[in-house]
C-alpha cells in the first residue's frame, strides 16, 4: 500500500500529468487544449478548497509520497498556509486558462501544457517539506515559465526574456550550492529535521550551515524581487503575454513564502519565532523595496509596468512584515492573498487595454480609448483602490492587522510609512494613469478587438474573488491568525513530519 494521500498529491500530480498529455497531443487534438486545461484548473480549485477546509479543521497532513519516512523520502506537508497558497495558485491558473482562449492573448501553441506544468511546480513549492524538493519544484516552474515567456511573445520579449532566464539560472546555481552546504553541515535537507539539528551545530558545521541559510535567503530574495535583486521583474512582466502575466503574479510569492518558512523554522530552534540575525536585514530590504516599487509606479508610463511595480511593493510589504515578528504574520498572510488576486486582475486589465488601443498599447498617454473602456476602466479603479489598501478591501484589513500587531514596537514607524505612505502614492499613480487612459482618450481604434468571452470570464473570476474578500474578512483573518500561530510554534508540525511512519505494504498498516 502507499502512504500517499490522494488529496494532498493531487495539486502536483493532476496538472503535471495533464500538462504532459496536452504537450503530447497538441498536434493531433488542438481543440482539446483549452477545454481540458480549463477543466483541470477548475478541478484544481475544487481540490485546493478541499485542502483549505481540511487544514482548517484539524492537524497538518503529512504525506510520504514514496512511502519512505522523513528525512529520507519525499514529504508533502499541508497546513493552513500551504493549502491557502495552493488555492491562490489554482485561482490564478483558472483565470489564466480562461483568458488564454482569446485570440489576442498572445499565447504560444504550447501554452496550455506549459501552464499546467507551471501550476504543478508552484503547488509543489508550497507543499514540499524538503529543501531539495523545493529546488526541484523551483526548477519545474521556472522551466515552464521560460517557455511560456519566450515561445508565445513577440520580438520585444527576447532581451528581457533572456535576462530573466540568466538571472534565475544564476539563482538556481546558488540554490544548489546552498543546499549542498546545508547538507554537508547537518546531514539533512528535510526542513523539520534541519530545524531540530540547527541549535546543536557547532564550529565549522555551524558556520557552513549559516552560510547556506544566508545563500538560500539571497536566492529567495531574487525570486521575491527584493531590492536590489528585483531589476528583472518589470521588463519581464512587460514582455509577457497577457495570459502568462497572470501566472507570474503569484511567482514572487514563492520567494516570500520560502523566506517565511525557513525563518520561522530556524527561529524556533533558537528560542525566537524568527532568526534574529535574519530579521534586521530583511526588514530593511523590505522597506527599501517598498520605496523602490512606489517610485517605479509613479514613474511608469505603461499600465503593465505600473502593475509590476505593485508586485514589487507587495513583496516589500510582506518581507518587512515577516521580519517584524510573528505577531504580524497573520496580517501578512491576509495581505498576500489580497495582493496576489488584485495584481492578477490588474495585469489582465492592463493587457486587455493594450490590445484594444492599437499601436499606443497600454502607454499612459492620451489617444484612442479601449473599446470596452467602461468595463476596463471600472475594474482599474476597483483594482487600484484595492491595491492601495483602501477600506473595505482586503488589503486594508491585512495592513491594519500588521500595523496593530507592531504598535509601540521599534519597527512600527517604518512600517507605518511603508504601508500607509505606499498606499497613498499608489492610488495617486493609478488614478492619474486611469484618468489618462480610460477617461481622457478619444474614439477607439477602428476594428479594434473587443473583450472576448474568455477574458470576460477571467475578469469576473478575479474581480469576484477581490470583492469576496470583503465579506470574508472575518473568516480569513481567523484562518490566517491560526496559520501564523502554527508557524510561530512549529513543534507539532516538526513532530508530524518526523514521526510519520510509512505504510507496511504487506500488512496494509503503518510500519513500526
Amino acid at each position: 500500500m502507499s502512504a500517499a494521500d490522494p488529496l494532498a498529491i493531487a495539486p502536483v500530480v493532476l496538472p503535471f500529468v495533464i500538462g504532459a498529455l496536452l504537450l503530447v497531443t497538441e498536434a493531433r487534438r488542438p481543440r482539446w487544449q483549452a477545454p481540458v486545461s480549463i477543466t483541470t484548473a477548475a478541478a484544481l480549485v475544487v481540490v485546493a478548497l478541499a485542502l483549505v477546509a481540511r487544514a482548517d479543521a484539524g492537524a497538518p497532513t503529512v504525506t510520504l509520497v514514496g512511502n519512505w519516512p522523513a528525512p529520507y523520502g519525499i514529504v508533502l506537508f499541508v497546513d493552513r498556509l500551504a493549502a491557502l497558497m495552493v488555492a491562490l495558485v489554482a485561482l490564478v491558473g483558472l483565470a489564466a486558462a480562461l483568458a488564454s482562449t482569446s485570440p489576442t492573448a498572445g499565447r504560444g501553441p504550447h501554452f496550455h501544457g506549459l501552464l499546467q506544468v507551471q501550476l504543478a511546480g508552484l503547488a509543489g513549492a508550497f507543499l514540499t517539506a524538503d529543501i531539495f524538493n523545493l529546488f526541484v519544484c523551483f526548477e519545474l516552474l521556472l522551466i515552464a515559465s521560460y517557455a511560456l515567456l519566450l515561445h508565445g511573445a513577440d520580438s520585444r520579449a527576447v532581451r528581457p526574456g533572456l535576462r530573466y532566464v540568466a538571472v534565475n539560472l544564476v539563482a538556481s546555481a546558488f540554490f544548489l550550492i546552498a543546499a549542498a552546504a546545508i547538507y554537508a553541515a547537518s546531514g539533512t535537507l528535510n526542513l523539520a529535521d534541519f530545524a531540530r539539528r540547527w541549535p546543536a551545530l557547532t564550529g565549522f558545521d555551524a558556520a557552513l550551515a549559516r552560510a547556506g541559510v544566508w545563500a538560500l535567503i539571497g536566492v529567495f530574495a531574487v525570486k521575491a524581487a527584493l531590492l536590489p535583486l528585483g531589476f528583472w521583474l518589470a521588463p519581464t512582466y512587460r514582455a509577457a503575454p497577457v495570459a502568462v502575466a497572470l501566472v507570474f503574479a503569484v511567482m514572487t510569492k514563492v520567494g516570500v513564502y520560502a523566506i517565511l518558512r525557513i525563518g520561522a523554522a530556524l527561529g524556533a530552534g533558537t528560542g525566537d519565532a524568527i532568526a534574529v540575525e535574519l530579521a534586521a536585514p530583511l526588514y530593511a530590504l523590505g522597506l527599501a523595496t517598498v520605496a523602490a516599487g512606489v517610485l517605479s509606479a509613479l514613474a511608469a508610463r505603461e499600465l503593465v509596468v505600473m502593475v509590476a511595480a505593485l508586485v514589487v511593493v507587495s513583496s516589500g510589504v510582506l518581507v518587512a512584515a515577516i521580519a517584524s515578528g510573528p505577531g504580524a504574520w497573520g496580517g501578512a498572510i491576509v495581505y498576500a492573498v489580497h495582493s496576489t488576486i488584485v495584481a492578477a486582475l490588474l495585469f489582465l486589465v492592463a493587457g486587455t487595454t493594450g490590445v484594444q488601443r492599437g499601436d499606443l498599447r497600454d502607454r499612459t498617454s492620451a489617444g484612442p480609448a479601449a473599446v470596452d473602456r467602461v468595463l476596463l476602466g471600472s475594474l482599474w479603479v476597483v483594482g487600484g483602490a484595492a491595491a492601495a489598501g483602501f477600506p473595505p478591501f482586503g488589503g486594508f484589513v491585512g495592513k491594519f492587522l500588521v500595523l496593530s500587531s507592531t504598535a509601540g514596537a521599534g519597527v512600527s514607524t517604518g512600517l507605518w510609512f511603508a504601508l500607509l505612505g505606499s498606499g497613498g502614492f499608489l492610488m495617486l499613480a493609478f488614478a492619474r494613469a486611469g484618468a489618462t487612459v480610460f477617461w481622457a482618450g478619444g474614439p477607439p481604434v477602428p476594428h479594434a478587438p473587443s473583450t472576448s468571452s474568455g477574458v470576460r470570464a477571467a475578469l469576473v473570476v478575479l474581480a469576484a474573488a477581490t470583492l469576496a474578500l470583503i465579506p470574508a474578512a472575518g473568516p480569513l483573518v481567523r484562518y490566517a491568525s491560526a496559520a501564523a500561530q502554527a508557524l510561530g510554534a512549529p513543534a507539532a508540525a516538526f513532530a508530524a513530519v518526523l514521526d510519520k511512519r510509512p505504510v507496511d505494504s504487506k500488512a496494509g498498516r503503518a510500519g513500526p
